[in-house]
């Protein structure tokens, strides 16, 4: 049976996605502002899936349509500020195109823009550029309307003479953005405490069934990727999440969890030291001994003698 290969349009450059597009080329090769105005065009050129060398970050207003990105489909009608780092798969169909005037915005930047600035490094600690599309930021009005004022300095910007402090303003603009948003996903994150605490319901649900079948023996320590995937949820987004509510990010939480579950096995059963090593997933009992000392202060064995 012949395998099917899945073509994504790619985009090199942002003069190229202006182009394929339909827009007039950008007054800066590594940045570019598209607005509602040129909305019905963008919609068109951007159904199928496509992979970018570059930053996206927009705001798709209620509308209906779906958007494609990696295995997921997100669904519009509520809105959403979404973010994609280079070389994410993305792209979608419209059911219904529809035009919403300037309640649109696409800001392609390319990285090459922030060369020797120190966006260039720190743009990579935002998590949301990993979050998959069904984990959108949702604004609430006032939130859009920071948003959106971010949006226009920034067109108002690229629009002038373009200076040598235009890049300057820009980067700054552009971080103070990224900074808005994580704010908001923090309030994201406490507003929908109940859909989250499901989320962290399930999670203890996984790791107590990892560590008390066989899925550790055999397929060794649980991984943040793997736990995930189980929630249909994005690494960076459970990371997030965990860190929002539990101060701890998804690494140290499956650590605690193993934790735990060793003190209990060390103080209710008889396995050797190595045996409840091998038991929850390490291929080595030193690797197991090191992480339980730096966790409790103690080794395996001192905690173990507690009980005799």
């Amino acid at each position: 049976m012949k395998k099917e290969v899945s073509i994504h349009q790619q985009f090199a450059s942002i003069s190229e996605a202006h182009r394929l597009m339909g827009l007039p080329q950008p007054k800066h090769p590594l940045i570019s502002l598209i607005n509602g105005e040129h909305l019905p065009i963008c919609s068109q050129a951007l159904g199928s899936s496509h992979v970018l060398s570059f930053y996206k970050i927009s705001f798709k207003p209620p509308a209906s349509a779906k958007l494609r990105y990696g295995q997921d489909y997100y669904d519009f009608n509520g809105g959403g500020l979404m973010f994609a780092a280079p070389q994410q798969v993305i792209g979608g169909h419209a059911v219904k195109p529809e035009p919403v005037g300037n309640c649109y915005f696409t800001l392609l930047i390319h990285p090459d823009f922030f060369l020797g600035h120190a966006l260039a490094r720190t743009i990579k600690q935002y998590g949301f550029f990993s979050y998959t599309a069904n984990e959108a930021l949702h604004l609430s009005d006032e939130e859009q309307a920071t948003i959106f004022s971010l949006f226009a300095m920034m067109d108002k910007e690229l629009q002038s003479r373009i200076d040598d402090f235009s890049q300057e303003i820009v980067i700054a603009q552009v971080e103070l953005l990224l900074n808005f948003a994580n704010r908001f996903y923090k309030r994201q994150f406490i507003t929908r405490k109940i859909a989250n605490n499901s989320l962290l319901e399930k999670l203890e649900t996984l790791l107590e069934n990892y560590f008390t079948s066989e899925a550790a023996l055999n397929q060794g320590l649980p991984t943040v990727a793997h736990l995930a995937g189980q929630l249909n949820i994005s690494p960076s987004y459970l990371s997030d999440m965990l860190r929002a509510h539990t101060g701890q990010n998804a690494q140290q939480h499956i650590h605690a969890r193993l934790i735990e579950k060793a003190k209990e096995m060390l103080s209710t059963t008889n396995l050797s030291i190595s045996e409840v090593a091998y038991m929850l997933g390490f291929e080595y009992a030193q690797s197991f001994s090191k992480l339980f000392k730096t966790k409790t202060s103690l080794s395996p064995l001192e905690f173990r003698q507690q009980f005799n």
